[in-house]
């Protein structure tokens, strides 16, 4: 397994709200909120993950049932208990005694906890070595070559330890982000077909209503060929009114798109409401079809006979 460090992170039953963490020199009551987050993990766990320290220090193998308690914080952490850049040393506890038996011996940057979308809660890490009533653990692997080929060696490997030890839910991050967000996938894809079919139907619409008025128009265009307008002119003449029903459509649209931003957001995940590009983008397609749709009406009119266009009924 060469390029490949692991780390270790314990599964708890204490990974959820509800952890209420005393921190020298916060100051706690019944109407404060002191909630956070835990996770045990090993020596190697944040630079595994590729999550760099702010300051401090690691856990070490030396991090072990028996040595002093020591715990690592993340950023959200050390804001909500107004620990600053100074958490380093400070003291704190989560089991309810007023002690403060752990150390914090680093702050951590902020990562995604459970669901990408969330906003990072404050979290606090703990060794798992340093409990003895650990059960479960999480391996995270993490290689320079292909994940996937990786994927494939592990259960050979773990079965060359311990053919008994299971391994179970083997996948990479990149497929636990894309399980995490399926939902805003799917609306995504929904949302992109959805739109496709209303181009469709704009355009559709769009043709019709122009070949209406171009046939509601013939007598006229009759009557401008005849006087001297050459078919140039004449697809000119339609080619103008699309023009104008896609500048005063494509304004309200944009209009309606920015009055939707915040709801937009809050459905799909990465998405930038007010993204120029993705605006201008968007009003250069539906010029394009707008046009397109124009063009064939367009191009009838300017092969109208002016004799026939003149006993049109």
């Amino acid at each position: 397994m060469t390029g490949v460090t692991s780390a270790l992170v314990g599964i708890l039953q204490g990974n959820s709200w509800g952890n209420d963490v005393e921190v020298e020199g916060w100051k706690s009551g019944p109407d404060v909120d002191s909630n956070s987050r835990m996770n045990q993990v090993g020596p190697g766990y944040f630079k595994t993950l590729g999550i760099p320290l702010v300051s401090g220090r690691e856990f070490t193998p030396q991090d072990r049932v028996g040595t002093p308690q020591v715990a690592i914080v993340n950023e959200a952490f050390a804001k909500k208990f107004k620990l600053g850049r100074d958490a380093v040393g400070k003291r704190m506890d989560y089991s309810g005694s007023k002690d403060l038996k752990m150390e914090i011996v680093g702050i951590a940057k902020d990562a995604k906890y459970n669901e990408v979308k969330n906003e990072v809660p404050p979290v606090f890490f703990t060794p798992w070595a340093q409990d003895s009533t650990t059960a479960t653990l999480d391996f995270y692997v993490r290689t320079a070559g292909d994940p996937s080929q990786l994927t494939r060696m592990i259960p050979k490997i773990i079965a060359q330890l311990d053919p008994q030890l299971p391994v179970q839910d083997l996948k990479t991050l990149t497929q636990q982000v894309r399980e995490n967000v399926y939902l805003d996938r799917m609306i995504s894809t929904l949302s992109a077909a959805f739109a496709a079919l209303a181009t469709l139907l704009a355009a559709v619409g769009l043709y019709g209503v122009l070949a209406y008025t171009v046939a509601q128009r013939t007598r006229e265009i009759g009557v401008r060929m005849a006087l001297g307008a050459d078919a140039g002119r004449v697809r000119t003449m339609v080619l103008r009114q699309v023009g104008r029903m896609t500048i005063v459509g494509g304004v309200v649209g944009i209009i309606g798109a920015l009055a939707l931003e915040k709801t937009a957001r809050s459905l799909l995940f990465g998405l930038d409401g007010h993204d120029p590009w993705v605006v201008v983008g968007a009003a250069v397609v539906l010029a394009i079809v707008a046009l397109g749709a124009g063009y064939l009406p367009a191009r009838r009119a300017s092969k109208i006979h002016p004799m026939q266009a003149l006993r049109y009924e």
